[in-house]
């Protein structure tokens, strides 16, 4: 894991995971330094991470004021249970299906939840943090925010990609990637992230995108791209084009077979992988085991 300043008042947490036949994931999570100090997400499910120690290295834990989960998928919530004992003044900022959804393994003190619903919003002290939906999600409990301070747009899994390096995942930068390759990544991600995009009447679609270019935020923050700035206008203008993009289809059991003996010394390489509309023609659009 390493740690990145963006501005004065954010602290990214960015983390990483390969995914066979895709590229590498970033993970980030977020410090946002305000007057009450938000944690933004808790980072992986696994058992060599310590979350709470990559906390500590932005902020004393005792000092957060509140978590905001932006939804309860395993790769959010791995510290939160940790940052909750450490931060005992902390509230977790969710929804009432992601409380609901998070009770269903472990469930959240009901007297530390704070319900938020999109269209919402939080003071944080010296700023307000308006909670939106994001145009593409992966769980039905998802919300981001926009930090009217640092016009930063907190988008969870909204604008990911996966990328060819973990220097790239767990760097700064997603403008590191050629204009090409970033749309055809976030093209990718979106069809496996949110494979309803292509099922959807892209009018209104298109309605949920709008207000983001009304918000107009200097820097997006994803949890699974490295930080955007000065990107914004581009990326929207991909995932615009999402729903008239080739849905993902993973591999079947003779795919995985093959892509394991791959692996083995003096093994088979994996097949040739089908790249999404629009993506270079290595890019892999199959070939990940889910």
């Amino acid at each position: 894991m390493t740690m990145h300043r963006v501005g004065r008042d954010i602290t990214v947490l960015a983390d990483s995971l390969e995914v066979p036949g895709i590229g590498f994931l970033c993970v980030n999570a977020f410090v946002l330094h305000a007057t009450e100090p938000v944690v933004v997400d808790t980072g992986l499910s696994l058992p060599d991470r310590n979350f709470l120690d990559a906390v500590g290295s932005a902020i004393d834990p005792a000092d957060v004021r509140w978590i905001w989960l932006t939804h309860p998928d395993r790769d959010h919530t791995g510290g939160i249970f940790a940052l909750l004992d450490a931060a005992p003044q902390a509230r977790v900022v969710t929804t009432f299906l992601g409380a609901g959804i998070m009770s269903t393994e472990r469930p959240l003190p009901q007297e530390r939840v704070f319900l938020l619903n999109p269209g919402q919003s939080l003071d944080v002290g010296d700023r307000t943090l308006r909670a939106f939906r994001p145009p593409l999600f992966d769980n039905p409990a998802t919300v981001g925010f926009y930090d009217d301070r640092a016009r930063a747009c907190f988008s969870s899994d909204c604008f990911g990609a996966p990328v060819p390096s973990t220097e790239l995942a767990e760097g700064d930068d997603a403008g590191a990637l050629v204009p090409e390759q970033l749309r055809a990544a976030q093209l990718l991600w979106a069809s496996v992230d949110s494979p309803w995009v292509h099922t959807v009447d892209v009018g209104k679609y298109l309605a949920t995108v709008q207000p983001l270019r009304e918000m107009d935020p200097e820097v997006v923050l994803s949890t699974h791209l490295p930080v955007a700035g000065g990107l914004t206008s581009r990326m929207l203008d991909t995932i615009g084009s999402a729903p008239g993009t080739d849905p993902f289809v993973g591999p079947d059991q003779r795919e995985l077979e093959r892509m394991l003996a791959g692996f083995e010394p003096g093994g088979p390489a994996p097949g040739p992988v089908r790249a999404p509309e629009g993506a270079p023609a290595e890019t892999p659009a199959r070939g990940v085991p889910t």
